[in-house]
């Protein structure tokens, strides 16, 4: 396939707001050994993609310094070593940076067919909630059928995924909001919505269990929770952590509440995980999740579709904390 000897590519000009995201034009990369070179066509916008922005996602010697970290695309070449995929499949990728562009570089281990039905937004918005979600609800959470789950963030990416996923696999989701339209949002995902401007989250995760809490939360705020959320947990409870929006370092931390309950205190970003653990979990999600997508259940809810050049528009829509779901990136 004939490849431009250049593309549009959106760069972090400094650490800062929104505005410093910024279109240039870059020569197109070719595909190292074990890698597929993806034509974008849609990018999603995550969290982590706003603290590298701002300068609070710092990265390993090697890493991407460009943001996004998932695309839905069609392969137009390959490396050496490549044989799940060929030119013209038409996959979406975790990324490890560089997907806010008309072409990104993925590893092969970390592509996968888009589901049947799917179409180019849609697969964007899959990677890097789902991989994120399935490693921590799933696999270090421990949550299964049967169990209790509180997600905090109902309404974001990283939460609605969550919140689909329980539902489909039998998992009794609670999930925090900010506003009466957001719960409303949990509750039509099947969740009990806590209002957490309104409510104690811990009293009403008490008062739905009978006094024995959840078996697993999901936290993205961190140090300003954790004693809350160690108080909702049920024995041998797990509290895996994923942010920090309410701080990086808990202090007066509840031990004799951890050690009275066997709980389980943990955390992981997923960028710095090894190519050979993101393969695995993109080899869970294609026989547990990827049926599930196809049969077209727990499609990803798009908030909003911005094109790849208003990038900072995106980033402040989802730094303003209003959207539903997951906030996408039209390339053409």
């Amino acid at each position: 396939m004939n490849l431009p000897n250049s593309m549009t590519l959106i760069e972090i000009t400094q650490p800062g707001g929104p505005e410093v995201l910024q279109p240039r034009q870059v020569p197109v990369p070719r595909p190292a050994d074990g890698e597929v070179l993806i034509r974008v066509y849609a990018a999603g916008v995550n969290r982590p993609d706003a603290l590298q922005r701002a300068g609070k996602y710092p990265l390993k010697p090697g890493m991407n310094p460009n943001p996004g970290l998932e695309v839905a695309g069609e392969v137009v070449a390959i490396g050496k070593g490549v044989n799940e995929f060929i030119v013209g499949d038409k996959v979406c990728s975790l990324t490890n940076g560089g997907g806010y562009a008309q072409y990104c570089l993925a590893p092969a281990g970390q592509t996968l067919p888009i589901p049947e039905g799917m179409d180019w937004l849609q697969a964007a918005a899959v990677p890097e909630t789902f991989f994120t979600v399935w490693a921590n609800l799933f696999d270090m959470g421990g949550a299964s059928k049967g169990q209790r789950a509180l997600i905090h963030g109902g309404t974001s990416g990283i939460g609605t995924t969550a919140l689909m996923l329980c539902r489909e696999f039998g998992i009794k989701a609670f999930a925090t909001a900010g506003s009466a339209d957001k719960c409303a949002a949990v509750r039509q995902l099947g969740a009990e919505a806590i209002n957490y401007r309104e409510q104690d989250f811990v009293q009403v995760i008490q008062d739905n269990t009978g006094g024995k809490g959840v078996n697993v939360i999901l936290d993205i705020m961190g140090a300003s929770y954790l004693n809350q959320n160690i108080a909702a947990l049920a024995i041998e409870g797990r509290l895996v952590m994923l942010g920090f929006l309410g701080g990086a370092r808990g202090n007066d931390v509840d031990l004799l509440g951890i050690m009275s309950k066997r709980a389980t205190l943990t955390g992981s970003l997923m960028r710095p995980r090894t190519g050979a653990e993101k393969a695995s979990i993109a080899e869970q999600l294609r026989e547990y999740v990827w049926p599930v997508l196809a049969a077209g259940r727990c499609l990803p809810i798009i908030d909003q579709v911005y094109p790849l050049t208003e990038a900072a528009q995106a980033h402040a829509r989802m730094e303003a904390g209003d959207h539903i779901g997951k906030i996408v990136l039209r390339v053409d």
